[in-house]
């Protein structure tokens, strides 16, 4: 076979042309670091790439979701302290108010501590994060939780809404709790019925907490009251069930004896008046907003009762209602900040797992996508040298023809 000069050097050029193309693409690849530059480098591996880049993409994405999350429920958690701490601080004022000692004039006292201890709960009700959102809002994290309106009552201003986060592609994780939910209302289990007296009562009975003997009896679930007829020997008192509106029949009344409601058992000291009456309501029915209660407690303090031995058992009433209110609410905020600790506890462990994947996948983008240094410079070497072997040899053979031959 016959080959032209011209096919010699067309061969020869694209050759050299061939090896140069390779050794600028090995070039490439060892100054950039990167052995996948375009799809056509491997079209496999890009489409690799591709999916891996768009994994690492979505867990730093999950990683600065969590770290808010993590932010936002250790900002609830300390705020959640403070309340509880505050909460013990009212409870230990309302025993000390119980002391029969106390005059007019102490009890007015407490009621001004009790007044700073209820602002100091407003404020934490009002918190906000790092960030200025409000905590306990709801959804409408720009808007204060909590006002005060002309009266004097704490008004919650935000929504029933819970604010959460993706944490991961499967998983969402509540970031805070709304302020009715901490503030305005009772847990669903543990929550101790209410008893109360009316404030209008005119005698010295006064109605101590409830004991539920049989949780299970349905008819725990109905509001009571509690009637008093006659006087002295002939004192009795009536049980109506103001659920279901069935009265039962007058009893005669004894200080101190167990009075029976369904499952439940409440008792009655002192002498109640003809016409007094008492009430036993489930939690939730009785009153669960911690600042209403609060504002009922210092009112009833700031009364003077001083030789009103009527105004002394209703004063006791107004106490003991508002503590039992006051444990409810110690409950569900103790339940409250149990939740929110649980999940700390998840976004953490989850921060561990994201980075433990983000690590993997940036690792195995890296081993698809980097240069291995050794072998590209060690096939950079070989390619050189190969092309200075063409170069040198079509110098030398480009030389050769017949004349020379001759001429020799």
């Amino acid at each position: 076979m016959r080959i032209s000069s011209a096919q010699y050097f067309s061969m020869n050029v694209e050759t050299m042309s061939n090896q140069q193309a390779q050794l600028s693409q090995i070039y490439q690849q060892v100054s950039s670091g990167q052995s996948l530059t375009t799809p056509a480098d491997n079209p496999l591996g890009a489409a690799q790439a591709v999916q891996l880049s768009s994994t690492a993409a979505a867990l730093s994405q999950y990683t600065t979701n969590q770290s808010a999350a993590l932010a936002s429920l250790q900002a609830e958690d300390s705020t959640l302290s403070g309340v509880l701490s505050t909460l013990q601080s009212v409870n230990t004022l309302g025993i000390r108010a119980s002391n029969g000692s106390l005059n007019d004039a102490d009890r007015t006292a407490i009621a001004a501590q009790l007044t700073s201890l209820r602002d100091q709960l407003l404020t934490y009700a009002n918190a906000t994060d790092s960030a200025g959102n409000s905590l306990f809002s709801g959804f409408q994290n720009t808007a204060q939780a909590f006002t005060t309106d002309a009266s004097g009552a704490v008004v919650y201003s935000g929504d029933n809404g819970t604010r959460t986060v993706q944490v991961t592609g499967s998983n969402q994780v509540a970031t805070g709790d709304n302020g009715r939910a901490v503030f305005m209302s009772v847990g669903s289990t543990n929550a101790e019925p209410i008893a109360a007296g009316n404030s209008a009562n005119t005698g010295t009975g006064v109605i101590g907490a409830v004991t539920v003997n049989d949780p299970t009896q349905v008819a725990n679930a109905d509001s009571y009251q509690i009637s008093f007829s006659g006087s002295g020997s002939t004192l009795a008192y009536t049980i109506t069930d103001t659920t279901t509106g069935v009265a039962g029949s007058p009893q005669a009344y004894t200080e101190g004896s167990n009075i029976t409601l369904g499952g439940q058992t409440v008792a009655i000291t002192g002498t109640p008046a003809d016409g007094d009456n008492f009430t036993v309501k489930p939690a939730n029915q009785a009153g669960t907003d911690v600042f209403a209660n609060l504002n009922a407690m210092i009112s009833a303090l700031q009364q003077p009762v001083t030789g009103n031995t009527a105004a002394i058992a209703n004063l006791q009433n107004s106490l003991n209602t508002g503590l039992s209110q006051l444990a409810n609410t110690l409950g569900n905020v103790t339940a409250v900040q149990a939740s929110v600790g649980g999940r700390e506890q998840e976004v953490q462990a989850l921060q561990t797992v994201t980075q433990t994947n983000s690590l993997q996948t940036q690792s195995n983008l890296s081993d698809l996508t980097s240069t291995d240094m050794v072998s590209a410079i060690s096939k950079y070497t070989l390619q050189q040298a190969a092309l200075q072997a063409s170069q040198q040899a079509f110098v030398q053979i480009q030389n050769m023809s017949l004349f020379q031959y001759i001429n020799n």
